[in-house]
């Protein structure tokens, strides 16, 4: 089978703090009462995206990179997030403590606000530099938020969160995140929350207190301005060793890299995805595999987040 543009059927996630906008917005299913997250890019074993169109249909993508000759660790995984609540204060390892530790990659990532509610705010680290007993007792009392940043959000901010970061998504925000490709949080408060067992959700306060940055993150800055390109525009958004991402809004525009894949995922707009004599439409919610040699070119108006490594 030779390689081809793979859109991709995302893996829904039913958490407690979800709502349902990821449904009526993009067309997901949703997998129970609420659908928190769609894992639009996953290659992950237990939950895995499948092909929805051409030869490769109904198989699961990490089948097929497989046929196609990948056998390294994929080294990505792409979500739209819900949050009509606030998610909990959380932290992830870098690779040397999930590599000793949890047999995984760790966790670095962006997150890129789609749109949020007027007043909305989302955790960003620490406000000022704390030292190990201040944060050990912190951590162990549960009095860790007070002593964290919190940043009032718009559409088209953009947070790079380095592993170790304290961080929150809050509620009323819908956003896009490029990860590593892990799964690996560490819980350190919870707010007193139940799970959907009724009982309190799970905390992780010593694993999080080996990991935790005790420094500020740099304060945000904002996104380079979009550059005027043939068929388009882009903006750059996050480049760093794990991953680079940019927000493109094409009206005609080719993608594909010759050394790597290329994930395109649909924020908004429409358009047709024409490939080696073959096509496909593209609406907001579409997440399409470009594997690396192959080029398609996107005719139409749609904002994209484009994701290389």
């Amino acid at each position: 089978m030779k390689p081809y543009p793979l859109f991709l059927k995302p893996v829904m996630k039913d958490y407690i703090w979800g709502g349902n906008r990821l449904h009526r917005q993009f067309g997901y299913p949703m997998p129970g009462a609420r659908a928190a997250e769609a894992w639009v890019l996953s290659c992950r074993p237990d939950n895995c995206c499948a092909v929805c169109n051409g030869e490769a249909a109904g198989r699961y993508l990490d089948d097929v990179l497989r046929q196609w000759g990948q056998t390294q660790e994929f080294p990505l995984l792409i979500k739209l997030i819900d949050a009509r609540d606030r998610l909990s204060l959380q932290v992830h390892p870098d690779d040397d403590y999930a590599r000793a530790h949890e047999n995984s990659a760790g966790k670095t990532e962006m997150w890129y606000v789609i749109d949020c509610a007027p007043d909305a705010k989302l955790v960003y680290g620490l406000k000022t530099a704390v030292d190990a007993e201040t944060l050990r007792r912190a951590v162990e009392e549960d009095k860790l938020l007070p002593l964290c940043r919190k940043v009032t959000v718009r559409p088209g901010d953009v947070f790079f969160i380095r592993a170790g970061t304290l961080h929150a998504i809050g509620k009323g925000i819908l956003l896009a995140e490029v990860q590593q490709n892990s799964d690996i949080t560490y819980r350190v408060s919870d707010y007193g929350r139940l799970g959907a067992d009724g009982k309190p959700r799970a905390l992780h306060k010593q694993q999080a207190l080996a990991v935790i940055r005790p420094e500020p993150e740099a304060r945000r800055r904002p996104p380079a301005a979009p550059q005027v390109v043939p068929g388009g525009t882009t903006q750059p958004l996050v480049s760093c060793p794990f991953f680079t991402v940019r927000r493109v809004c094409a009206g005609q525009m080719t993608f594909g890299r010759a050394d790597g894949f290329v994930s395109l995922l649909c924020l908004s707009g429409d358009g047709l995805l024409m490939w080696d004599g073959d096509s496909r439409p593209v609406r907001a919610g579409d997440s399409v595999y470009l594997p690396a040699g192959v080029t398609a070119t996107l005719f139409g108006a749609a904002e994209l987040l484009e994701t290389t490594v």
